[in-house]
């Protein structure tokens, strides 16, 4: 009984992290509250109005979708996040209603902008300096000091220079002329090319009406409903919570962009159901990390990072997802078995049946929840209409089935329909409320990112990395290849193929570092646009001039990835810390353990990189396709047991290290290499299969007859 309240307590916790985190923490009464409530409601229905009711131009849009975040930012989110309270001093509404100037002026201004394109009048030099102000305040107020920190190096870093308004000679390797002020200011600010760039565009015209759906369909129940309906089928099963904590994560994060939001939605329920079944504080909260962070993996939100995906590499939206699915369902489909292995190895059981929801009863009630997603795919696979379009269809239908549901419960329950017709009402305004308060960070975040962007497109920092990566990479490749090269001579080995193969991997291997640093404490959406902008170019000019064919989406899918395991990186890992809360775990354990989980995830991205066709590219037949998926599950099944060091038994170091070799080999491409790998995976497990037969036959010989007359005494 003891341990209820305590886990109810780590649950409130949790919750409260996200609040602060995703939503400021703030809690408002009064004129406050029914301000940013307006707010918010305005704000969304401006968005579906953009969609459905008018047409307005991309300037303006933006201008006005960042100045609703500007001002709920500011609003929401304190000075200090340690006092909090229900008071929003002067200033805050000071800074707000400057940052809404800065944006509102170019709505006012518009015309005149047009026509003086790239040469910004003197005030617009000064309310641009003082709006990328104000937009670093917000952004460190809402998404935190990192990306703030970052931006603003990359504003000092532009204004450096012989010609700049800072005259100091930077280093030869990052050098350039320098730019003044007001030339800064109206890439930042005046133009499309900084602050109102193309992130903040697909964030106006794509991110906030997925998000927005997600958080209606939430209020819904669905979240619930997907906890609900992975129980009834995995519940029962050896380590059925984690189990059903991979499926409903996984169901959850299609229609998610958070993974701190998809912790405590599912990991309310799944953490406390798996450490009742047996498992561990830590593990149990770093199962429900991993699968949480890989929810925005899963298409067709992907943390909202797809559509800029989709602008950044000129790809349609529907094949960024059909890039996108086959690592993501194989990601989980790993993760399914590790949690399957740790049951195995922690000898644990089902849940008792009388904890198991009944599964007719539960998809009757609940399957309406799945009818705006239906709508969604419909929209996007069968009519073909545009992302936004799609998602506002399946919003819309979320009123209708609210209405519908609550006449039906009033009927069965005898109850007024006004009243249960008043409830829904509520819960449809709760959503767009709800939507717009997540949008909040987002919306700011690549807002500030931009600056990133303008900063790199304007001093030609892309090139300059990509020499300076190339030259650590090439250094370190020689080190190696001053030992191994001879070796290959001798053997008849082609040396060059191999040191720019060994060089390109150090390229990989930076970036990827370079994107678990840059995205501590970073939304995945910004992280992803930061590293993107700076290392992506890198990955691809040196993968062409190493010989390497690699498509464009596939680059840009390694950085994502990479992006979204900065969530359950010690020691910034929000992730990690929510699910810790719940579990009253140890939080830096409970992100290491979690990226022990999450260490199949980290192995992919360097997969597709050398065979796109694991995206579903230059596919000759679909039976290629269907062994290219085949061969890459079973090599992550491999690689999940070799670093588990679990087979049906304990694996031997040995067994370990070979496991992990086939897994290379089979997400490889070629019939060899596939054929050896599956060779190699399959003589283990009959192995093991073997040595467990032999253990059983020897401890049914030396167990005790029970019908020896000292036993029956």
């Amino acid at each position: 009984m003891s341990e209820q309240p305590h886990l109810d307590d780590g649950i409130a916790e949790a919750q409260q992290l996200v609040e602060e985190n995703e939503t400021g923490g703030r809690i408002l009464r009064g004129f406050n509250r029914w301000l940013v409530f307006s707010l918010a409601v305005s704000w969304s229905v401006f968005q579906l109005g953009l969609t459905s009711a008018f047409v307005l131009d991309a300037a303006r849009a933006r201008a006005i979708h960042l100045t609703f975040a500007l001002a709920l930012g500011f609003l929401l989110f304190p000075l200090r996040r340690t006092r909090d309270s229900a008071r929003i001093p002067w200033y805050d509404y000071l800074i707000a209603a400057i940052g809404i100037t800065g944006t509102l002026y170019l709505v006012v201004e518009y015309a005149g902008l047009q026509e003086r394109t790239g040469i910004p009048l003197a005030r617009e030099v000064w309310l641009g300096a003082i709006f990328i102000l104000v937009l670093l305040e917000a952004t460190r107020r809402t998404v935190g000091p990192s990306l703030a920190i970052i931006a603003g190096l990359f504003i000092v870093y532009s204004l450096t220079g012989p010609r700049g308004t800072i005259p100091i000679n930077l280093p030869e390797l990052i050098a350039h002329r320098g730019y003044p002020i007001d030339r800064l200011i109206s890439q930042m600010y005046v133009t499309s090319e900084g602050i109102f760039g193309v992130a903040l565009g697909v964030s106006t015209n794509f991110v906030f009406l997925f998000v927005l759906f997600g958080s209606m369909l939430d209020k819904a129940g669905a979240g619930r409903f997907f906890v609900d309906v992975a129980n009834s089928f995995l519940g029962g099963l050896r380590g059925g919570p984690a189990k059903a904590a991979v499926v409903a994560s996984g169901l959850t994060g299609t229609i998610s962009g958070s993974s701190l939001a998809n912790v405590v939605s599912t990991g309310t329920f799944t953490i406390p159901l798996m450490v009742r079944a047996g498992y561990p504080a830590i593990k149990a909260a770093a199962i429900e990390v991993a699968v949480s962070t890989n929810g925005q993996l899963m298409p067709p939100v992907m943390g909202a990072a797809a559509f800029i995906i989709a602008e950044f590499t000129d790809q349609s939206y529907p094949n960024v997802l059909k890039a996108a699915v086959v690592p993501a369902v194989i990601s989980y489909l790993a993760l399914f078995y590790i949690v399957h292995l740790e049951a195995l190895k922690l000898g644990l059981r089902g849940l008792p049946r009388e904890a198991i929801p009944p599964r007719r009863r539960t998809i009757v009630l609940g399957s309406h929840n799945l009818i705006p997603i239906v709508v969604l795919v419909w929209g996007l696979a069968v009519a073909r209409v545009s992302p936004s379009l799609a998602v506002t269809y399946a919003i819309a239908s979320l009123p209708a089935l609210a209405l519908i549901k609550s006449v039906v419960a009033a009927v069965k329950r005898q109850k007024p329909i006004a009243t249960s017709l008043k409830e829904s009402a509520f819960t449809i305004v709760d959503g767009l409320e709800a939507g717009a308060k997540n949008m909040v960070g987002i919306a700011i975040a690549v807002s500030t990112a931009g600056i990133v962007v303008g900063a790199v497109n304007l001093t030609g920092l892309g090139l300059r990395l990509t020499e300076i990566v190339e030259s650590i990479a090439a250094w370190l490749a020689s080190g190696i290849g001053t030992i191994l090269f001879p070796i290959l001579d001798a053997l008849g080995g082609n040396s060059e193929a191999f040191g720019n193969g060994l060089q390109f991997t150090f390229v990989l291997l930076a970036t990827a570092i370079a994107s678990l640093i840059l995205g501590l404490g970073l939304p995945t959406t910004a992280n992803y646009i930061v590293v993107a902008t700076l290392t992506a170019p890198v990955i691809y000019t040196l993968g062409t001039q190493f010989g390497y064919d690699i498509p464009l989406i596939a680059v840009h899918l390694f950085v994502f990835f990479f992006g979204i395991l900065a969530d359950d990186t010690p020691p910034v890992g929000l992730a990690a810390y929510a699910a810790a809360a719940i579990a009253r775990s140890n939080p830096v354990r409970t992100g290491v353990q979690g990226f022990t989980y999450d260490l199949r995830t980290a192995i992919l991205p360097f997969i597709f990189i050398f065979n796109p066709k694991l995206l579903l590219l230059d596919l000759s037949s679909w039976y290629e396709g269907l062994w290219v998926i085949f061969t890459a599950t079973a090599g992550m099944y491999a690689f999940s047991t070799g670093t588990m060091g679990y087979v049906i038994r304990h694996a031997n170091v040995l067994e370990r290290c070979l496991l992990i070799g086939s897994a290379l080999l089979l997400l490889h491409t070629g019939l060899v290499t596939d054929v050896l790998g599956l060779l190699i995976t399959s003589l283990i497990y009959l192995r093991q299969l073997r040595m467990r037969g032999a253990r059983n036959a020897i401890e049914s010989d030396t167990a005790p007859d029970p019908t020896t007359d000292s036993d029956v005494e």
